[in-house]
């Protein structure tokens, strides 16, 4: 016995001075299961697995940790590093494993059901992949698993039913997953977080939630669930956020909830079809920071006391039916003057009644966002409104206010947008209103203001629209105020008493939508200046007191849709050019002095388009008008009917002869590449120049095809060749749009277009191509966001600089200015966003993927109807705009938002996608809301580390104003981004605009402009 404890002895001694690789057999498993990872990795830019190789042990490989007793693969950590390809089932033979985070890469395929067998897991994060199929029932297995990240992926089927009893978090969100939310999930007694927002899942909320007493954060927002939310949700003490915003929610909320709830700090449920009243205990529950209980159905009355909430910040009350029109609707709001950090008050369209008590000037000095519009509140504005210093927005639009605008307005120097229209207010518009520089939006119209226009509106160097309508305001109409060229929404001073000449600095007006000077004293003539107005959509001029005739230079204005000129003394003839006018639908030429031949052409053919009464002189036009006819007509009644008929078929032998030359202009296009060799030929040239179309060519794929680089022999010219997926229905209508795009086009700023070929290939299947310029960097995409397509010769991510930002933000512009204002038809692209914006050698940016493209050929009148011409054409999620998922017609309007978009993220690094942006905010909104004090919180830590680098190279005394310089133009960039992607087309400014205010911003950059307030703002 003795002996053999000896032999144990002794056997133990030499395990413990062994080789680890000796005596630990699952080494070989694990080594061999992590090269099976690495083979099913097909892309890795960041080079992350070039140190898994036999050099070192697996253990010290890049994203690889081990357990120190076994040396056995305990955790996989490869986030973040742009990888593409799928996950080997080998990972199932890492049986130690207990962490496996593979998140914002591009992985995709399914999850294995081989992670099942990983019964030690703990951790597992895919989020942000490319995954798709369904989540595998075999996880269920890993009875350790506390967190599961699957959120961002494009995953299908239901929510597994199978409990995972160990779970403390599980993300699901912005996926397709169907079906209802299983009951066994109250199993999870463990579970604290809960996400599955942003997908399709329907049926009730099950009951058996409730249970879950350990659940602090959950989030089921824009879904299709229904039924009401149920009560035992609301015992659930530790709930600090209920989110259950844009579904088809109904039922009350409980009237103890502030109770049973006292750990809660967001409540948002926006968006449902709630009634019942708001429950007063909400007081209670003293850690809310955020509610948003909007666009809901409740009773009216909000009799909570808000006093209590030291942290309340948010309260979203708006479209909510809370008001009843009664004097004490509004005794709520007084209790919100002892919220410190209340920074959002949104309680428009509730029919609330009331006063604005003077306690409002007392609220916190954080608030940035004050609306109160559209409600039935009256009395007067309070006089201390200036003490709330922070305000970027205030609205007090549609209500019943009265006096005057108190001076106090004046110490709101951060105000972006300001309206007090359509209320009773009178008096004179205040002097220190001029104080407020910052102002992009300003609404006073239809209320009693009477004086003059004050000049120093003129001041307002940033503001692009202007209402100051149905008031009593008098005298002339200032220089300063008509001559703000950053006007390019609407200047709207129609319904006054003003007097005087239209100022020639209308002109200046160049990037201007609406004008309105009607039913005014407004005398003189038009001014020719007005001609140099381009952008104008619509001009009002009617009812005043203008003479002579209707100014030549008026024939620039190419894009009007409605021109009124009614109720003046013009004299001379109707001018010719407004025949060739495209989109003028609604003309205004009544009660003039007008003589002469009305035209037949254009606007004129529609009698119901046009308004030519109260002009005795004039005579001829369509027959509908039922106009004298003209003597000289008269005189030839015989001849005119032949020469009208030889007319009509010459017309009609020039429409068909002009379809045939587009015809047979559209064929060269397409066949351009094979009149010199058969189709067989065309195809082998291409199949040659891409070493077969291989995969290690492939440099991008898309929605209709593919894109392959190429070396064309024998002049080793390299290009790029975009061929289409025949088995798309779309494919062949893409190629045939960018062919005909493209091929009559040019601009530094667009890709270019070489050749374009339709052959069959070796298997005698269709083939379609276009043959591109090749592009050295690659997409913007690959520099915002490296991918895969990212070169392996780059060993560390690329970065770009704020001026080179700024450059490709102005090539862009530049190619969308030429596109809208610059081509025979206006040709809008529907879908801009950074993988279609190319980089040649010089980081020159190149707009291509012309596959959406649309020509403008007919009137636009997407902003005032609901038309669905052009249902179907929407370009990308979250780039495009948001009218197009309405069905209106695309517009350039539509392009500026997705430019906008662009910007935001170029500058800011976040796609329109990210998986922050969730419950109403979005990358716009996130923008507007940094502006102008957090920026440097959003800006793409990228370009900020690019900046810090910069100055500690230099480390002078000039890296100070540098970086205020630097921060001031990201201020100003980001609001150019904002303002091309506001939610209303209307409001949205132009890409002249957004083009004229960058290149000020890059003057700025290099030392020629000092001044932002004054000169860029």
């Amino acid at each position: 016995m003795f002996k053999l404890f000896r032999v144990l002895r002794l056997f133990i001694l030499l395990c413990v001075c062994m080789p680890t690789s000796i005596i630990l057999g699952g080494n070989e498993t694990d080594h061999l299961a992590m090269l099976s990872m690495k083979a099913q990795i097909t892309r890795d830019p960041m080079l992350v697995t070039s140190s898994w190789n036999d050099s070192l042990h697996f253990c010290q490989w890049e994203g690889v940790s081990c357990g120190r007793r076994h040396q056995r693969v305990i955790s996989l950590n490869l986030a973040s590093r742009n990888l593409e390809g799928s996950i080997s089932p080998s990972i199932g033979n890492l049986s130690f494993l207990r962490i496996v985070n593979l998140s914002n890469n591009s992985f995709q395929g399914e999850i294995p059901c081989e992670m099942g067998r990983l019964f030690r897991l703990q951790v597992l994060d895919l989020n942000s992949n490319l995954f798709g199929g369904q989540i595998p029932a075999s996880l269920s297995n890993c009875s350790n698993l506390r967190v599961l990240r699957l959120s961002n992926n494009k995953l299908i089927g239901n929510l597994p039913k199978d409990a995972f009893t160990q779970l403390v978090q599980l993300h699901m969100s912005s996926n397709n997953l169907l079906g209802s939310i299983p009951p066994s999930f109250g199993n999870l007694s463990t579970l604290k977080l809960f996400l599955a927002q942003k997908n399709l899942l329907e049926g009730s909320i099950p009951d058996s939630l409730g249970s879950l007493k350990s659940l602090t954060y959950v989030s089921l927002s824009a879904n299709k669930l229904t039924g009401t939310i149920p009560p035992s949700i609301y015992n659930i003490s530790s709930l600090t956020a209920l989110e259950a915003p844009n579904n088809l929610l109904e039922g009350s909320l409980p009237q103890n909830l502030g109770l049973t709830l006292p750990n809660i700090k967001r409540l948002n449920l926006w968006g449902n079809q709630l009634s019942g009243s708001i429950p007063v205990s909400i007081s209670n529950a003293s850690k809310l920071e955020h509610l948003d209980l909007s666009l809901n159905n409740f009773s009216p009355g909000v009799a909570v006391n808000f006093g209590n909430l030291m942290n309340f910040s948010w309260l979203s009350l708006f479209t909510a039916g809370l008001g009843t029109g009664d004097a004490n609707d509004l005794d709520f709001v007084s209790t919100l003057a002892n919220c410190s950090k209340l920074s959002v008050i949104e309680l428009q369209e509730n029919n609330f009644g009331g006063v604005l008590s003077n306690s409002l000037a007392n609220f916190s000095t954080k608030l940035q966002y004050l609306t109160v519009a559209k409600n039935k509140i009256f009395g007067s504005i309070p006089e201390d409104i200036g003490n709330l210093v922070s305000l970027n927005a205030l609205d007090m639009h549609y209500n019943q206010l009265t006096g005057s605008i108190p001076n106090s307005i004046g110490k709101l120097d951060k105000l972006q947008q300001l309206g007090f229209g359509k209320n009773k207010l009178s008096g004179e518009i205040p002097s220190s209103i001029a104080n407020l520089t910052l102002l992009t939006k300003l609404w006073l119209e239809e209320n009693h203001f009477r004086g003059n226009i004050p000049s120093s509106l003129g001041n307002f160097l940033g503001l692009i629209e202007l209402h100051l309508n149905g008031n009593n305001l008098s005298g002339s109409i200032p220089r300063e105020v008509i001559g703000l060229s950053s006007l390019s929404i609407s200047l709207d001073l129609s319904g006054n008493r003003l007097t005087g000449p239209i100022p020639l600095e209308v002109g200046n007006l160049r990037n201007l939508v609406e004008l309105n000077l009607s039913y005014n004293k407004l005398s003189g003539k038009i001014p020719t200046s007005l001609g140099s107005c381009h952008t104008l959509e619509y001009l009002y001029l009617d009812n005043n007191a203008l003479i002579g005739a209707i100014p030549q230079s008026l024939s620039s204005l190419k894009g009007i849709e409605e021109l009124g000129l009614s109720h003046n003394n013009l004299t001379g003839e109707i001018p010719k050019f407004l025949n060739s006018f495209p989109f003028l639908s609604i003309l205004n030429l009544s009660f003039n002095d007008l003589e002469g031949e009305i035209p037949t052409g254009g606007v004129f053919q529609n009698a119901t388009a046009i308004s030519v009464s109260g002009n005795n002189k004039l005579c001829g036009g369509i027959p509908t008008l039922q106009m004298q006819s003209c003597a000289s007509k008269n005189a030839r009644k015989l001849i005119i009917p032949i020469v009208c008929g030889v007319l009509g078929i010459v017309f009609a032998l020039s429409v068909l002869l002009l379809c045939w030359l587009r015809k047979m202009r559209k064929q060269s296009i397409v066949a351009s590449c094979l009149m010199d060799s058969s189709m067989d030929m065309s195809y082998r040239e291409l199949f040659k120049a891409t070493n077969g179309f291989s995969s290690d060519n492939l440099i991008g794929s898309g929605s209709f095809g593919s894109v392959y680089k190429g070396i064309l022999h024998p002049n080793e010219k390299a290009i790029a060749v975009k061929l289409f997926d025949q088995e798309n229905r779309g494919a062949s209508r893409s190629f045939i749009t960018e062919c005909k795009t493209l091929g009559n086009i040019r601009h530094r700023n667009l890709v270019k277009i070489i050749n374009a070929c339709a052959s069959v290939d070796f298997q005698g299947n269709d083939f379609k191509a276009l043959i591109y310029e090749f592009m050295e960097n690659g997409s913007l995409e690959s520099w915002l966001h490296p991918t895969p397509q990212t070169s392996v010769a780059h060993k560390q991510p690329r970065s770009l600089n704020l001026f080179q930002r700024l450059n490709i933000a102005i090539d862009v512009a530049s190619a969308l200015n030429y596109l809208h204002n610059h081509c025979d038809n206006t040709i809008i692209h529907c879908d801009i966003k950074p993988s279609n914006i190319l980089l040649d050698s010089d980081m020159t940016a190149h707009v291509g993927d012309f596959g959406l493209a649309r020509l403008l050929l007919q009137p636009n009148n997407e902003l005032s109807k609901s038309q669905t011409s052009f249902v179907g054409i929407r370009g990308t999620t979250g780039y495009a705009a948001p009218e197009y998922g309405m069905g209106r017609r695309v517009s350039i309007h539509g392009d500026v938002y997705s430019y906008g978009i662009l910007l935001l993220e170029l500058f800011t690094g976040k796609r329109p996608t990210d998986d922050m942006f969730i419950d109403g905010l979005n990358l716009h909104r996130l923008a507007k809301i940094a502006l102008p004090k957090s920026v440097m919180e959003i800006v793409d830590q990228k370009l900020i580390s690019v900046v810090e680098e910069e100055e500690t190279s230099k480390a002078n005394s000039k890296t100070q104003m540098e970086r205020k310089k630097f921060i001031e133009c990201l201020i100003l960039i980001l609001r150019v981004g904002v303002e091309c992607s506001e939610e209303s087309p209307r409001e949205r400014i132009t890409i002249v605009d957004a083009t004229k205010k960058l290149h000020l911003i890059k003057e700025m950059l290099l030392g020629r402009r000092i001044s932002t307030n004054v000169q860029i703002a």
